[in-house]
Protein backbone atom coordinates (compact mmCIF):
# COMPACT_ATOMS: atom_id res chain seq x y z
CA UNK A 1 0.00 0.00 0.00
CA UNK A 2 1.42 3.65 -1.41
CA UNK A 3 1.18 5.83 2.21
CA UNK A 4 1.46 10.23 1.49
CA UNK A 5 4.57 11.17 2.93
CA UNK A 6 2.35 13.04 5.66
CA UNK A 7 1.78 9.43 7.19
CA UNK A 8 5.44 8.80 6.58
CA UNK A 9 6.67 12.04 8.44
CA UNK A 10 4.52 10.96 11.22
CA UNK A 11 5.96 7.54 11.35
CA UNK A 12 9.29 8.53 11.66
CA UNK A 13 9.02 11.25 14.06
CA UNK A 14 7.64 8.40 16.56
CA UNK A 15 10.51 5.45 15.45
CA UNK A 16 12.96 6.42 18.44
CA UNK A 17 14.56 3.87 21.02
CA UNK A 18 13.31 4.14 24.23
CA UNK A 19 15.85 4.07 26.76
CA UNK A 20 16.81 6.29 29.76
CA UNK A 21 18.81 8.90 27.82
CA UNK A 22 22.47 10.99 28.98
CA UNK A 23 23.77 13.95 27.28
CA UNK A 24 26.71 15.20 27.87
CA UNK A 25 28.28 18.40 28.93
CA UNK A 26 28.78 21.17 26.71
CA UNK A 27 32.74 22.08 26.23
CA UNK A 28 33.17 25.45 27.96
CA UNK A 29 35.53 26.59 24.76
CA UNK A 30 34.16 28.42 21.53
CA UNK A 31 34.15 24.44 19.44
CA UNK A 32 31.23 23.34 18.38
CA UNK A 33 30.03 20.03 20.44
CA UNK A 34 28.56 17.11 19.45
CA UNK A 35 25.55 16.10 21.59
CA UNK A 36 24.39 12.09 21.78
CA UNK A 37 21.79 10.42 23.21
CA UNK A 38 23.48 7.47 24.80
CA UNK A 39 20.61 5.05 25.82
CA UNK A 40 20.19 2.42 27.45
CA UNK A 41 18.84 -0.57 25.61
CA UNK A 42 16.47 -2.63 27.42
CA UNK A 43 15.99 -6.44 26.34
CA UNK A 44 12.97 -8.80 27.21
CA UNK A 45 14.88 -12.38 26.76
CA UNK A 46 12.85 -15.61 26.81
CA UNK A 47 15.10 -18.51 27.53
CA UNK A 48 12.87 -21.97 27.07
CA UNK A 49 14.34 -25.61 26.61
CA UNK A 50 13.53 -27.89 23.83
CA UNK A 51 9.97 -29.19 25.50
CA UNK A 52 9.21 -25.10 26.18
CA UNK A 53 9.79 -25.12 29.70
CA UNK A 54 10.76 -21.88 30.79
CA UNK A 55 14.69 -21.92 31.92
CA UNK A 56 15.49 -20.16 35.08
CA UNK A 57 17.89 -18.93 37.57
CA UNK A 58 20.91 -17.94 35.08
CA UNK A 59 23.17 -15.31 35.54
CA UNK A 60 24.58 -11.91 33.69
CA UNK A 61 27.04 -14.49 33.19
CA UNK A 62 25.10 -16.71 30.88
CA UNK A 63 23.90 -14.38 28.62
CA UNK A 64 26.07 -12.46 25.62
CA UNK A 65 25.11 -9.75 23.90
CA UNK A 66 25.99 -8.73 20.27
CA UNK A 67 24.60 -5.40 18.46
CA UNK A 68 25.98 -5.81 14.51
CA UNK A 69 28.12 -8.00 15.75
CA UNK A 70 29.84 -5.81 18.49
CA UNK A 71 30.50 -7.45 22.00
CA UNK A 72 28.27 -5.06 24.91
CA UNK A 73 28.26 -4.94 28.20
CA UNK A 74 25.25 -6.26 30.44
CA UNK A 75 25.00 -2.90 32.87
CA UNK A 76 21.57 -4.58 34.46
CA UNK A 77 20.33 -7.45 35.02
CA UNK A 78 16.69 -8.92 36.46
CA UNK A 79 14.56 -11.88 36.05
CA UNK A 80 10.79 -12.65 36.14
CA UNK A 81 8.89 -9.59 38.36
CA UNK A 82 12.14 -9.01 40.38
CA UNK A 83 13.64 -5.49 40.26
CA UNK A 84 16.50 -4.91 37.99
CA UNK A 85 20.34 -5.24 39.50
CA UNK A 86 23.42 -2.57 38.39
CA UNK A 87 25.93 -5.09 36.73
CA UNK A 88 27.82 -2.35 34.94
CA UNK A 89 28.07 0.45 37.63
CA UNK A 90 29.03 2.86 34.64
CA UNK A 91 28.09 3.09 30.84
CA UNK A 92 30.82 0.97 28.76
CA UNK A 93 31.05 3.03 26.08
CA UNK A 94 33.46 5.63 23.99
CA UNK A 95 31.53 8.74 22.49
CA UNK A 96 33.12 9.98 19.70
CA UNK A 97 33.08 13.97 20.01
CA UNK A 98 31.78 14.34 23.53
CA UNK A 99 33.65 16.22 26.16
CA UNK A 100 32.35 14.01 29.34
CA UNK A 101 31.14 10.38 29.80
CA UNK A 102 27.47 9.97 30.04
CA UNK A 103 26.17 10.04 33.60
CA UNK A 104 24.21 6.61 34.12
CA UNK A 105 20.92 6.06 35.08
CA UNK A 106 18.78 2.69 35.60
CA UNK A 107 15.38 1.30 35.93
CA UNK A 108 14.79 -0.76 39.32
CA UNK A 109 10.86 -1.22 38.88
CA UNK A 110 9.58 -4.29 39.87
CA UNK A 111 6.77 -6.13 37.06
CA UNK A 112 5.96 -4.83 33.93
CA UNK A 113 3.65 -1.95 32.33
CA UNK A 114 0.93 -4.38 30.05
CA UNK A 115 -1.02 -2.50 27.55
CA UNK A 116 -4.06 -4.53 26.97
CA UNK A 117 -5.57 -3.13 23.51
CA UNK A 118 -8.86 -4.87 22.71
CA UNK A 119 -10.64 -5.25 19.40
CA UNK A 120 -14.11 -3.69 19.52
CA UNK A 121 -14.81 -3.37 15.82
CA UNK A 122 -17.22 -4.69 13.97
CA UNK A 123 -15.88 -7.64 13.77
CA UNK A 124 -16.57 -8.57 17.24
CA UNK A 125 -20.25 -8.86 17.18
CA UNK A 126 -20.13 -12.54 18.24
CA UNK A 127 -19.14 -13.94 21.03
CA UNK A 128 -18.24 -10.55 22.39
CA UNK A 129 -18.95 -10.87 25.83
CA UNK A 130 -16.98 -14.22 25.81
CA UNK A 131 -13.99 -12.25 24.74
CA UNK A 132 -14.54 -9.60 28.00
CA UNK A 133 -14.74 -11.96 30.28
CA UNK A 134 -10.68 -14.04 28.79
CA UNK A 135 -9.39 -9.92 29.24
CA UNK A 136 -10.86 -9.74 33.00
CA UNK A 137 -9.19 -13.25 33.71
CA UNK A 138 -6.13 -12.35 32.67
CA UNK A 139 -6.09 -8.86 34.03
CA UNK A 140 -7.45 -10.71 37.10
CA UNK A 141 -4.50 -13.12 37.09
CA UNK A 142 -1.33 -10.85 37.15
CA UNK A 143 0.50 -10.34 40.21
CA UNK A 144 0.83 -7.38 41.85
CA UNK A 145 3.86 -5.56 40.50
CA UNK A 146 2.58 -5.42 36.84
CA UNK A 147 0.35 -2.52 36.14
CA UNK A 148 -2.02 -2.69 33.73
CA UNK A 149 -3.60 -0.05 31.18
CA UNK A 150 -6.90 -0.91 28.86
CA UNK A 151 -7.17 0.47 25.90
CA UNK A 152 -9.92 -0.65 23.11
CA UNK A 153 -10.06 0.40 19.49
CA UNK A 154 -12.52 0.19 16.11
CA UNK A 155 -11.76 2.91 13.82
CA UNK A 156 -10.58 5.01 16.68
CA UNK A 157 -8.74 4.04 19.82
CA UNK A 158 -10.67 4.33 23.26
CA UNK A 159 -7.96 4.59 26.48
CA UNK A 160 -10.04 3.36 29.26
CA UNK A 161 -8.10 2.81 31.62
CA UNK A 162 -4.62 4.59 32.22
CA UNK A 163 -1.75 2.96 33.66
CA UNK A 164 -2.37 1.17 37.02
CA UNK A 165 -2.07 -1.14 39.63
CA UNK A 166 -5.36 -0.84 40.54
CA UNK A 167 -7.58 -3.96 39.05
CA UNK A 168 -10.87 -2.25 39.62
CA UNK A 169 -9.72 0.42 37.29
CA UNK A 170 -8.83 -2.33 34.64
CA UNK A 171 -11.95 -4.06 34.69
CA UNK A 172 -14.58 -1.51 34.99
CA UNK A 173 -13.27 -0.57 31.48
CA UNK A 174 -13.08 -3.93 29.83
CA UNK A 175 -17.22 -3.69 30.97
CA UNK A 176 -17.69 -0.29 29.43
CA UNK A 177 -16.59 -1.66 25.71
CA UNK A 178 -19.51 -1.78 22.97
CA UNK A 179 -18.82 -3.30 19.66
CA UNK A 180 -18.10 -1.02 16.93
CA UNK A 181 -16.55 0.50 13.86
CA UNK A 182 -14.39 -0.81 11.45
CA UNK A 183 -10.69 -1.80 12.72
CA UNK A 184 -7.67 0.55 12.61
CA UNK A 185 -5.49 -1.97 14.28
CA UNK A 186 -2.43 -0.67 13.42
CA UNK A 187 -3.47 2.95 13.81
CA UNK A 188 -3.88 2.08 17.10
CA UNK A 189 -0.80 -0.03 17.89
CA UNK A 190 0.84 2.88 16.65
CA UNK A 191 -0.67 5.24 19.64
CA UNK A 192 -0.49 2.60 22.19
CA UNK A 193 3.24 2.20 21.54
CA UNK A 194 4.00 5.86 22.03
CA UNK A 195 2.05 6.00 25.20
CA UNK A 196 3.96 2.84 26.83
CA UNK A 197 7.21 4.37 25.45
CA UNK A 198 6.98 7.04 27.53
CA UNK A 199 7.43 4.85 30.79
CA UNK A 200 10.20 3.42 32.10
CA UNK A 201 10.91 -0.35 32.76
CA UNK A 202 9.72 -3.28 31.56
CA UNK A 203 6.58 -3.11 28.53
CA UNK A 204 4.75 -5.65 26.68
CA UNK A 205 1.45 -4.76 24.48
CA UNK A 206 -0.94 -7.72 24.28
CA UNK A 207 -3.56 -7.51 21.78
CA UNK A 208 -7.16 -9.38 21.21
CA UNK A 209 -8.24 -8.98 17.20
CA UNK A 210 -10.82 -10.97 15.79
CA UNK A 211 -10.03 -9.89 12.08
CA UNK A 212 -8.08 -7.97 9.62
CA UNK A 213 -7.33 -3.91 9.68
CA UNK A 214 -9.95 -2.30 7.62
CA UNK A 215 -8.76 1.48 8.46
CA UNK A 216 -5.31 1.96 9.48
CA UNK A 217 -3.41 5.38 7.82
CA UNK A 218 0.32 3.21 8.71
CA UNK A 219 1.16 -0.04 7.62
CA UNK A 220 2.61 -2.73 10.15
CA UNK A 221 6.18 -2.92 9.00
CA UNK A 222 6.35 0.70 10.57
CA UNK A 223 4.25 -0.45 13.78
CA UNK A 224 6.94 -3.64 13.93
CA UNK A 225 9.82 -1.28 13.82
CA UNK A 226 8.58 1.42 16.43
CA UNK A 227 7.77 -1.70 18.91
CA UNK A 228 11.51 -3.09 18.47
CA UNK A 229 12.89 0.47 18.69
CA UNK A 230 11.14 0.60 21.67
CA UNK A 231 11.56 -2.88 23.43
CA UNK A 232 8.27 -3.90 23.60
CA UNK A 233 7.07 -6.80 22.80
CA UNK A 234 3.97 -7.57 20.97
CA UNK A 235 1.60 -10.29 21.86
CA UNK A 236 -1.49 -11.37 20.12
CA UNK A 237 -4.16 -13.40 20.44
CA UNK A 238 -6.12 -13.66 17.43
CA UNK A 239 -9.34 -16.10 16.57
CA UNK A 240 -9.65 -18.74 14.29
CA UNK A 241 -11.76 -15.93 11.75
CA UNK A 242 -8.70 -14.23 11.23
CA UNK A 243 -6.44 -16.65 10.64
CA UNK A 244 -8.42 -17.83 7.83
CA UNK A 245 -7.18 -14.52 6.36
CA UNK A 246 -3.35 -15.32 4.65
CA UNK A 247 -2.72 -11.97 4.95
CA UNK A 248 -3.53 -11.01 9.13
CA UNK A 249 -1.95 -14.38 9.89
CA UNK A 250 1.60 -13.28 8.38
CA UNK A 251 1.18 -10.25 9.94
CA UNK A 252 0.64 -11.03 13.06
CA UNK A 253 3.36 -13.86 13.23
CA UNK A 254 6.40 -11.49 11.82
CA UNK A 255 5.56 -8.69 14.24
CA UNK A 256 5.28 -11.05 16.97
CA UNK A 257 8.65 -12.97 15.99
CA UNK A 258 10.09 -9.87 16.04
CA UNK A 259 9.75 -7.78 18.47
CA UNK A 260 9.89 -11.22 21.40
CA UNK A 261 6.33 -11.45 21.71
CA UNK A 262 3.73 -14.34 20.54
CA UNK A 263 1.15 -14.82 18.61
CA UNK A 264 -1.82 -17.40 19.55
CA UNK A 265 -4.98 -18.20 17.28
CA UNK A 266 -7.84 -18.90 19.61
CA UNK A 267 -11.01 -19.89 18.43
CA UNK A 268 -12.92 -20.87 21.06
CA UNK A 269 -13.25 -19.39 24.93
CA UNK A 270 -11.06 -21.91 26.49
CA UNK A 271 -8.31 -21.75 23.94
CA UNK A 272 -8.67 -18.05 24.89
CA UNK A 273 -8.08 -18.39 28.41
CA UNK A 274 -5.17 -20.70 27.80
CA UNK A 275 -3.24 -18.52 25.46
CA UNK A 276 -3.77 -15.19 27.63
CA UNK A 277 -2.50 -17.98 30.94
CA UNK A 278 0.90 -18.53 28.25
CA UNK A 279 1.05 -14.87 28.08
CA UNK A 280 1.02 -14.41 31.78
CA UNK A 281 3.79 -17.17 32.26
CA UNK A 282 5.54 -15.65 29.57
CA UNK A 283 5.64 -11.97 31.50
CA UNK A 284 6.80 -13.68 34.63
CA UNK A 285 9.60 -15.60 33.49
CA UNK A 286 11.13 -12.69 31.06
CA UNK A 287 14.67 -11.84 31.52
CA UNK A 288 15.92 -8.43 31.85
CA UNK A 289 19.12 -7.22 30.45
CA UNK A 290 20.13 -3.96 29.39
CA UNK A 291 23.31 -2.45 28.19
CA UNK A 292 24.94 0.88 26.90
CA UNK A 293 26.01 0.71 23.18
CA UNK A 294 29.21 0.17 22.52
CA UNK A 295 30.85 2.57 19.81
CA UNK A 296 29.32 2.18 16.50
CA UNK A 297 28.90 3.77 13.54
CA UNK A 298 25.91 2.52 12.27
CA UNK A 299 23.37 5.38 12.52
CA UNK A 300 20.60 3.04 10.61
CA UNK A 301 18.95 -0.12 11.86
CA UNK A 302 21.46 -2.00 14.51
CA UNK A 303 20.84 -5.99 14.45
CA UNK A 304 20.48 -7.21 18.01
CA UNK A 305 21.34 -11.38 18.93
CA UNK A 306 21.20 -12.46 22.24
CA UNK A 307 23.03 -16.10 22.60
CA UNK A 308 23.36 -17.81 25.75
CA UNK A 309 27.08 -19.21 27.00
CA UNK A 310 28.66 -22.24 28.13
CA UNK A 311 26.53 -25.42 28.70
CA UNK A 312 23.62 -23.52 28.38
CA UNK A 313 24.14 -22.50 25.04
CA UNK A 314 23.27 -25.63 23.42
CA UNK A 315 20.72 -27.00 25.45
CA UNK A 316 18.20 -23.93 25.63
CA UNK A 317 16.58 -21.52 23.33
CA UNK A 318 16.20 -17.30 23.00
CA UNK A 319 14.01 -15.44 22.41
CA UNK A 320 14.01 -11.51 21.86
CA UNK A 321 13.68 -8.64 19.35
CA UNK A 322 15.56 -8.53 16.25
CA UNK A 323 17.28 -5.26 16.73
CA UNK A 324 16.41 -1.31 17.27
CA UNK A 325 16.97 2.34 15.20
CA UNK A 326 19.10 4.68 17.38
CA UNK A 327 18.55 8.13 18.06
CA UNK A 328 20.81 10.30 15.74
CA UNK A 329 23.53 12.96 17.10
CA UNK A 330 23.07 16.65 16.96
CA UNK A 331 26.20 19.33 16.93
CA UNK A 332 25.35 22.20 18.80
CA UNK A 333 27.82 25.54 18.02
CA UNK A 334 27.63 27.58 21.12
CA UNK A 335 26.49 31.18 21.27
CA UNK A 336 29.56 33.21 21.80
Amino acid sequence: MTKPWSVICRIAAVLALSGIPASAQEDQSNKPVVRVNVNLVLLNVAVTDDKGHYVTGLRPSDFAILEDNIPQTVATFGEGDAPQQIISPTPDVKLVGTTEPAEHSESVLAGANVFILFDTSNYMYRNFAIAQDAIAEFARSLDSPERLAFYSYSRDLYRAASLTSDRTKILRGVRSTVAGDNPALYNALLLTLKDAGQYSGRKVVVVFSNGPDMASMVAPEDISELAQSEGIPIYVISTNEAKQDPVSTTVFQRMTQATGGEVYFAKSWKRQQQAFASIREDIGHLYTLSYYPRNNPNRGWRAIKVKLTGPAAKKYHVRTRSGYRPRLARIVTPTP
